[in-house]
């Protein structure tokens, strides 16, 4: 990759309906490196046509809009413009907000007390391929999944569906949180051996993103919610 192509900023859409909110978010994009605001929408809709029109790197996206919320864009930008990463910037923290929105495709979700830093994260996150999470929704991710639920099967003997034993060893640990760079520094791996095998052992268990890695890590008894 070469310079120019590393140093380029980030293409960001914000869509938000309160106009305060959204110039206020627009004005603080402008200040951050890395991040050169492309447009603003004031609802689903008009978010949905201005990535048609300007092709984004990611969208800042609210979720209580009128015409279109927040998810049903979310679902329609994934569908329409995968190469769009859409980061969930919203008042609402609840379940009933965030699984829906990491169901329809956003790789990252934020509250809107996330400061210039956070935000600027989110996006270099999700554009390297990692889940751009604020660390209250994390812990709320974790607590969703260590919820009782149906009985979780022993750990298998050998990994399912093909997997190496490596494989197996990078899910857990995506499972746990672990960004790409950090399970190369556990494993003592490149990051590129790191995507690598993230890469196949997507394919192998028919996973798109890694909240659905995170999903099979735990339902194949890889992984185990960890004890009250």
């Amino acid at each position: 990759m070469t310079d120019a192509a590393v140093k380029r900023p980030a293409r960001v859409v914000v869509a938000d309906d309160q106009t305060v909110v959204r110039e206020g978010i627009v004005m603080l994009l402008g200040l951050l490196p890395g991040i050169e605001v492309v447009g603003a929408a004031g609802d689903g809709e008009e978010a949905v046509r201005l990535v048609s029109e300007v092709d984004p790197d990611v969208v800042l996206m609210d979720l209580r809009m009128p015409r279109c919320d927040g998810v049903e864009a979310t679902r329609r930008i994934r569908a329409e413009h995968p190469r769009t990463q859409v980061v969930v910037l919203t008042t609402f923290a609840d379940d009933d907000s965030l699984f829906p929105a990491l169901r329809a495709g956003a790789r990252g979700y934020l509250t809107k007390d996330a400061g210039g830093e956070e935000i600027l994260r989110a996006v270099e996150s999700v554009l390297s391929g990692d889940a751009g999470l604020s660390p209250s929704i994390q812990r709320r991710l974790l607590e969703r999944l260590s919820e009782p639920g149906p009985a979780v099967p022993p750990p298998p003997s050998q990994p399912p569906d093909g997997l190496t034993a490596r494989e197996a060893e990078v899910l857990v640990l995506i499972a746990e949180g672990l960004s790409n760079h950090e399970i190369a520094r556990k494993l003592h791996v490149s990051t590129a051996t790191v995507k690598t095998h993230i890469n196949n052992l997507f394919a192998k268990i028919g996973s798109k993103d890694r909240a659905q890695a995170v999903r099979y890590a735990y339902g194949k008894g890889l992984v185990r919610p960890p004890a009250d």
